[in-house]
């Protein structure tokens, strides 16, 4: 007897037409085929492909493009954004934008770039054949800060696009017909924290493009410090002078003393001046923290700083190394001193919207202090919890297994990886069809019916996005219009490349 298709045995079922002995063999069918499909989802749960999920967490970048797109991967989108900068008399094309909508905020950008930054001068042996594709993310993004930190003197941009305008269209990058604003800081009118950010992504990358293209590294360096000095000469946070168009989408709650840390922390880094260590010292900033994130920077500067101390053996740098294991005491699930809850299919929650951007900004400092206290042979207590290297390894691979498909809902939260993914994210490219697609101009609320309301999966694959993840219960709905777990992030993905490539290059 040959075998039964299986979406015909409802029917079947339903209508009788199955003898005994032939429901029997159906049933064992469909029963089989289950115990496979469940096996083959076990299998990606198990044993993640931490190689694929890499390629694809960086393949992702290419979508959130914004100005003249070269061939490339993700071939839905087209050039966009192309007049940017023109209502200042500038060319502020290029540079991504930060999530669904088409903004590009230079907070969270330069942040990105960090990470990415970060990620390739850690993990860069690890990244393998990724390396040059994740060097391009990184130059898309600082070709667009050398603009906008070089177009125009005694200024530095840090933005493009009105969000209140843009937050009530759901059209194309192709097609945006919202004004194009353009914003900066000044002395009269400073940003410490987003002219501290944009340093320390200048300087980071800087370091990643030292060999490769010492010509663009000393260009890179060369800027850095100048807008380092900036936001060190006139101290203030960009919410106070923009806050209209940066709240509460990308306000600065944490201030900007974060931020001078990690923009002296990065140029300390690659430059080794006395000056940005006395500099570090005067600063102050000694704040418990239990996050990290686009906004706070104030761990990732520790753990950066705490690296001269774990492997140069430089007790210079030994109160960075004490902050940066407290931090980790308030991380830890087992420690006394723990801030941080864990939902129970074992996930890290720091806060309901946008959960998975802490998750991977977290993850990235377990692996690399986990790295400095391999090659350093070191441990540390949080009370009676003795805490190795493999510690924070073993809890890293949870968070990044979990986001994999290691989960109650056995769903792969990077979109296009494992055969369970978000199929409905909160993103307009994606959710839209393509300009091969549809040729015909989609205006500002042109995608909202049948598009947006929808519930039909979105028409194109942002490959390797990371949506913001399921809720304290581990539940995630998929729906496209809930932003708070369904919408990608630049930040999200970069701050999880550097843990992928460590897992990667273990396997």
């Amino acid at each position: 007897m040959s075998p039964i298709k299986l979406s015909h045995i409802g029917r079947a079922f339903v209508l009788g037409e199955l003898s005994s002995s032939t429901m029997a063999m159906a049933l064992s069918q469909f029963l089989l085929f289950v115990i496979l499909f469940n096996i083959c989802l076990l299998c990606v749960q198990c044993n993640p492909n931490y190689r694929d999920a890499l390629a694809k967490s960086i393949i992702f970048f290419q979508g959130q493009r914004s100005g003249r797109l070269p061939p490339q991967e993700i071939s839905w989108r087209r050039s966009s954004g192309l007049s940017d900068g023109s209502l200042a008399g500038v060319d502020l094309t290029g540079g991504y934008y930060d999530a669904g909508d088409n903004v590009k905020f230079n907070l969270p950008m330069a942040y990105t770039t960090t990470m990415l930054s970060w990620s390739v001068i850690e993990y860069g042996k690890k990244l393998g054949p990724q390396v040059a594709e994740a060097r391009a993310a990184i130059r898309w993004a600082t070709d667009y800060l050398l603009k906008c930190a070089r177009a125009t003197p005694g200024r530095l941009y840090v933005g493009v696009g009105d969000p209140n305008a843009d937050h009530k269209c759901w059209e194309r990058p192709e097609d945006m017909d919202t004004v194009r604003t353009v914003y900066y800081v000044s002395a009269g009118n400073p940003g410490s924290d987003v002219a501290g950010e944009t340093a320390a992504a200048l300087a980071a990358a800087s370091i990643v493009f030292k060999k490769v293209d010492p010509r663009y590294s000393r260009l890179l360096l060369a800027t850095a410090k100048n807008v380092m000095q900036f936001a060190m000469q006139h101290r203030g946070s960009y919410s106070d002078s923009l806050g209209s168009v940066v709240c509460p989408f990308y306000c600065s709650y944490s201030g900007y003393t974060d931020e001078l840390l990690w923009g002296a922390g990065w140029l300390f880094r690659a430059t080794n001046q006395m000056y940005y260590l006395n500099f570090l010292k005067s600063v102050g900033g000694n704040d418990g923290t239990d996050t990290f994130s686009w906004d706070n920077k104030y761990a990732g500067a520790r753990v950066l700083l705490a690296r001269r101390s774990l492997v140069n053996n430089d007790e210079t740098f030994g109160a960075y190394r004490q902050q940066a294991e407290d931090f980790l005491c308030r991380i830890l699930p087992n420690s006394p001193s723990s801030t941080t809850q864990y939902t129970k299919g074992g996930l890290m929650y720091k806060m309901g919207s946008s959960n998975l951007q802490y998750v991977t900004s977290i993850t990235f400092l377990l692996t690399t202090y986990s790295k400095y206290m391999a090659t350093a042979k070191h441990s540390f207590s949080c009370g009676n919890l003795l805490v190795t290297s493999r510690t924070l390894r073993s809890l890293a691979k949870r968070q990044v297994d979990y986001i994999l498909g290691d989960n109650p809902m056995r769903m792969s939260y990077m979109v296009g990886y494992g055969p369970n993914y978000p199929k409905r994210i909160h993103h307009r490219g994606s959710s839209l069809p393509s300009v091969a697609a549809h040729p015909q101009r989609l205006g500002c609320e042109a995608g909202f019916q049948p598009y947006f309301y929808g519930s039909t999966p979105n028409p194109n694959t942002l490959i390797g996005a990371v949506v913001g993840g399921p809720n304290q219960n581990d539940f995630f709905p998929d729906e496209r219009g809930d932003y708070s777990h369904s919408e990608p992030t630049t930040y999200i993905n970069a701050a999880l490349v550097g843990p992928l490539a460590f897992f990667a290059g273990r396997s």
